[in-house]
């Protein structure tokens, strides 16, 4: 079978960071595996995206499409949804292939599955979760796929959604075929993000109040072997001369020495590496953080969330303020970038709480100036996910009801402080310019 896997948009526009589509490459492969025909395309590097899809289609005609959606709207505070251009590439679609069948999976599709489904009668199945298992069966038998877990379906003129299993195992992990998609199209594509992800694990047993990872991968934290992880490097480098990477677990650096037996891997092999991830700040000593660093490491990447304990316990992350600055000194003695990624207006907001996080700021500028090595401090408004203790927070203090559409881009930021991230913004980016251009005030 002749099958056409297609990223839908999952940026704003062309001038946003993009990264290679790991999830549609790794299914393509595994489709490989099961005898089938693949063709991939990632709309979000074409200027005239549809235009491709149309030529695509027409093209090929391939005997079945795939879409992920990989984002339901691109976060960092903005109200811009990718809803939008994911309907009209499943219409056009239907349009020009009408008896096509199109699937559709992805972590914005498994979020909303029912949803989605419901609203575009055209898509004949989809899939909620992993789908390294689930997609080549489904194909196999596409008429009668039976229970297959994550299985989204219709019956009676109603929606079906079958439980998810966060089964995969990486005993079956197949390194992703980049031949499908060739990683040239992303080399130098972005200014800050590294396009090309490393997976090293599934799963996260954090309980972050926001946040979907757990639903999505599971709380078990399934790895991959650290010298497998390398050898995937290894190959790309050699291949493709790829040298930046990141790798895309939800917390690199647990469980603790899963990272450090990679990072001791690429010691061993002398690779000129470099990577990224987000780091969990209370499992940190010095003695890691030099290892990440002669490894390659070259941005410390941390969401603490809270600027102080009491928004630190209500976002449910276990974690001490006293940790992030421990985190901050011994980053501060690298020569590594230092992101931090933090909440404003969380539940339980006021004016001590205000007068905490300036003074945290404070702080880790005292830290990082000496090395200069503080690149960004991050701020975000909350976008309220279902499911989440956050949603359920927002339901209690009257922010959303019932009839608030969490499909589309939905901020917890009550009006008394609605503008603290605007505040706390000026804040610390004067900190952070006079850092930078040596300037005292």
């Amino acid at each position: 079978m002749k099958i056409l896997l297609i990223q839908t948009p999952s940026v704003e526009n062309m001038s946003s960071e993009r990264v290679y589509p790991i999830g549609i490459v790794t299914l393509g492969t595994h489709l490989i595996r099961a005898g089938h025909e693949v063709l991939l395309l990632d709309m979000n590097l074409k200027a005239d995206s549809y235009g491709t899809l149309k030529d695509t289609l027409l093209a090929e005609k391939p005997d079945l499409v795939g879409l992920s959606l990989r984002n339901i709207d691109p976060l960092g505070n903005k109200n811009t949804s990718l809803i939008p251009p994911f309907v009209i590439t499943v219409r056009m679609i239907h349009a020009l292939l009408p008896n096509i069948p199109i699937i559709v999976g992805g972590t914005g599709f498994s979020l909303f599955p029912q949803r989605i489904m419901e609203e575009l009668p055209e898509i004949r199945y989809g899939i909620k979760g992993e789908a390294e298992y689930s997609l080549p069966k489904l194909i196999e038998d596409f008429e009668q796929p039976g229970e297959l877990p994550g299985l989204c379906y219709r019956e009676n003129g109603k929606v079906v959604v079958n439980p998810v299993v966060s089964d995969f195992t990486f005993k079956d992990y197949l390194v992703p075929d980049r031949e499908l998609l060739s990683p040239y199209l992303y080399r130098g594509i972005n200014d800050y993000v590294p396009a090309f992800g490393i997976e090293t694990k599934r799963g996260c047993p954090l309980n972050c109040a926001y946040c979907v990872y757990p639903r999505l991968q599971g709380r078990d934290m399934r790895c991959r072997k650290p010298g497998e992880v390398v050898d995937e490097v290894e190959m790309l480098q050699a291949r493709y001369g790829l040298n930046d990477f990141h790798f895309n677990d939800p917390v690199v650096n647990l469980p603790v020495a899963h990272l450090e037996e990679i990072c001791e891997e690429i010691l061993r092999r002398r690779l000129k590496v470099t990577w990224t991830g987000f780091f969990r700040e209370d499992v940190l000593d010095l003695e890691k953080v030099k290892l990440y660093e002669k490894s390659g490491c070259s941005c410390f990447s941390f969401s603490p969330d809270g600027f102080c304990q009491s928004s630190l316990d209500m976002l449910q992350k276990h974690l001490k303020v006293s940790d992030i600055i421990k985190a901050a000194e011994l980053t501060a003695q690298t020569d590594v970038l230092v992101m931090y990624h933090f909440m404003t207006n969380v539940p339980g907001e006021n004016a001590v709480t205000i007068k905490e996080a300036k003074a945290l700021i404070d702080q880790l500028y005292e830290i990082h100036r000496p090395k200069r090595n503080l690149g960004a401090i991050v701020l975000n408004n909350i976008r309220i996910m279902p499911g989440t203790p956050i949603e359920a927070i927002a339901r209690s203090d009257g922010e959303i009801n019932e009839a608030t559409d969490l499909l589309y881009p939905v901020y917890y930021n009550p009006k008394k402080h609605e503008t603290l991230r605007y505040e706390l913004e000026t804040y610390h980016m004067t900190k952070n310019v006079f850092m930078w251009q040596k300037v005292e005030g």
